[in-house]
């Protein structure tokens, strides 16, 4: 269950709002990555959003080119989840694979306002509004997406899988 705070936005945010491409070349400092999360196309977000928040967005949302550092830096600001009414196919794979929480919703930015609370249960694909009391049915995440943000991303999960066939654990990946 992942609760917190809602930051919303519209549709087609790329990824060079997320990211601005001018931090290109910080390339192994992720921390350093988080401080620049919206900077140039939302600078208000910098200021007012908090580690644990929600971002509920529109459709689109990681269009753009396919740099995996607009999923990186939102994981290490700290934003538990990323709710849209669709996503990009490569932001959706980035944020998979560095263990960014996503969730795909029709209509959610209908049903949610700026700063709601939301309780989001990824695998029954529930999400439930504490202002409204409605629940909102999205897409639940198949089981190995699960455990592969359970780990971390796809490489803990695949150096924890790896581990596992080595103790003879496991016989398959």
């Amino acid at each position: 269950m992942i609760r917190g705070k809602v930051y919303k936005f519209g549709n087609n945010i790329n990824t060079d709002d997320i990211y601005p491409g001018r931090y290109l070349s910080i390339t192994t400092d992720r921390q350093e990555m988080a401080k620049h999360c919206f900077e140039l196309a939302y600078p208000d977000f910098l200021k007012t959003a908090k580690p644990g928040d929600i971002i509920v967005a529109g459709k689109n949302f990681g269009c753009g080119s396919s740099r995996e550092q607009a999923a990186t830096c939102l994981k290490y600001f700290g934003i538990s989840l990323v709710i849209a009414e669709s996503f990009a196919r490569i932001f959706y794979r980035n944020a998979i694979n560095l263990g960014l929480p996503i969730m795909i919703a029709k209509e959610i930015t209908q049903k949610v306002e700026h700063n709601d609370i939301l309780e989001v249960d990824l695998k029954r694909g529930v999400i439930k509004n504490t202002r409204t009391k409605e629940e909102i049915q999205g897409v639940p995440l198949p089981q190995f997406i699960l455990e592969i943000l359970d780990a971390g991303g796809l490489v803990p999960y695949l150096k924890k899988r790896l581990t596992s066939t080595e103790k003879g654990e496991i016989n398959e990946i």
